[in-house]
């Protein structure tokens, strides 16, 4: 199924959110990863001039959100919806890891819409709220600062929603930047190098011809490796070059 779709069978709903700040910085997160349906069950103040400007460029999903008085408002017309929990609770859905709980929330959204639900910034979603949910996450934060702010926690579920939406492989903005692609250089080009670098090597010393060891063949690696394009084997032998005038050689090879 078409990525954009999936995501946009998303909804974020934000369980009584007590500052409008972290409402729009939801909004926010939502909007970079490509998310754009937004309910707010019982917020406390909005909307709000703060929201509008924690939101920064995002003030579109505010306009357009869901305000509902319950949990199970917001849910209305959905099939699937997903807590966020720090805990396992008691007869709770089981908890289970972002990317494979996301994984699961959009292959339910391939049928229709589903929800990720977030709980108050202090008290978390209570029991019941937990109770309408079919499915429970949970970040893995370290356990000895596991707090977490709420537009944050928006902005890691959303970001795995979106790599999963996209298998991984979610489309990146150019910035009108062409990249530069040179052709690679050709076996002769390479070889040249090679021949050109052995005769700079010998010429200073650095080689002896009659005790070659191991060096050729590892410098062979290391270009190898690299995969040399056209212009970088001319700027290498530029320099090899340069380094034969100033021994007085001259340019060979």
């Amino acid at each position: 199924m078409n990525p954009e779709l999936l995501l946009s069978r998303i909804r974020v709903v934000l369980c009584r959110p007590s500052h409008p700040g972290n409402i729009g910085a939801a909004a926010r997160a939502m909007k970079t990863m490509g998310l754009s349906r937004l309910y707010l069950v019982a917020p406390k103040q909005f909307p709000d001039p703060e929201a509008d400007t924690r939101a920064t460029g995002a003030v579109d999903l505010l306009q357009q959100a869901t305000v509902t008085g319950t949990l199970s408002e917001a849910l209305a017309g959905s099939r699937f919806a997903m807590a966020l929990s720090a805990r396992q609770r008691d007869l709770g859905p089981e908890i289970g890891q972002p990317r494979e709980s996301v994984g699961r929330l959009l292959a339910e959204a391939e049928q229709g819409e589903v929800a990720l639900v977030f709980g108050n910034e202090t008290m978390g979603l209570s029991n019941e709220e937990i109770f309408h949910c079919q499915a429970a996450v949970t970040i893995p934060t370290n356990p000895d600062f596991s707090s977490l702010n709420l537009g944050a926690a928006v902005q890691v579920l959303c970001y795995e929603c979106r790599m999963t939406a996209f298998s991984g492989k979610p489309p990146v903005a150019s910035q009108g930047v062409t990249a530069f692609v040179a052709p690679a250089a050709s076996h002769e080009e390479v070889e040249g190098l090679y021949a050109h670098l052995e005769a700079v090597m010998t010429e200073t010393g650095f080689f002896n011809p009659e005790q070659p060891g191991r060096l050729l063949p590892k410098l062979r690696r290391l270009f190898g490796r690299s995969r040399l394009e056209r212009d970088e084997v001319n700027i290498l032998r530029g320099i090899l070059a340069s380094t034969q005038i100033k021994t007085g050689h001259g340019r060979k090879g």
